[in-house]
């Protein structure tokens, strides 16, 4: 596998709920730095090859935002991303595949959001952390499920029914941290070479 894959969950959920947090409140130039930050955090990318690696994902992002947005365009720059992230980051995923079920996560949140029924986006979930990380379904479940809970307790947020955005926010980093822990410990007990 090379460099042992290197994981700190804590640091990870924070630049990813900022993150989150930045593109609702449109600071695009944080988000920016956050992206960039999350790159060289969750996938080890160095930079300035993680700026290049952020304006993949910016620019995924940028086109799937309309209803009826251009999936090839999404993939393509999902996929350019990927490419880069498994190069430097020591695990070994396709990333055509990772960013087929990234645009996925995204169209299943954004149907999704409201619903009490999260099925779809729990699976689409589950095979992304496992196909990432190269979990089982079963190990890659509960940091899914963490993962939901967070995208759930931000539709609460921007659809303003929070009664407490401020501690939702602080609630959102907390369940990133769960899940990324879950990631973590399941590597570990793999046997996996997974350093902080």
């Amino acid at each position: 596998m090379g460099e042992a894959f290197r994981l700190d969950p804590d640091r990870v959920a924070y630049f990813e709920a900022e993150g989150w947090r930045a593109y609702y409140d449109r600071r695009w130039l944080r988000l920016i730095r956050l992206t960039v930050r999350l790159n060289e955090e969750q996938f080890r990318i160095p930079a300035p090859t993680s700026w290049l690696a952020a304006y993949y994902v910016m620019r995924a992002s940028a086109a799937w935002v309309p209803e009826d947005h251009d999936e090839r365009a999404v993939r393509r720059y999902l996929g350019r991303f990927y490419r880069i992230a498994r190069r430097y980051a020591g695990l070994r995923f396709d990333p055509a595949r990772a960013g087929e079920l990234e645009l996925r996560y995204f169209d299943d949140h954004r149907r999704l959001a409201g619903r009490e029924d999260k099925a779809a986006l729990l699976q689409t979930l589950t095979d992304l952390h496992a196909t990432l990380f190269g979990l089982s379904p079963d190990e890659a479940r509960e940091s899914a499920e963490w993962r939901v809970r967070a995208a759930a307790t931000v539709d609460l947020i921007t659809s303003k029914t929070s009664t407490d955005p401020e501690g939702d926010w602080a609630r959102l980093e907390e369940y990133l941290r769960k899940c990324y822990r879950s990631i973590e410990r399941h590597l570990t007990a793999r046997g996996e070479p997974v350093a902080r």
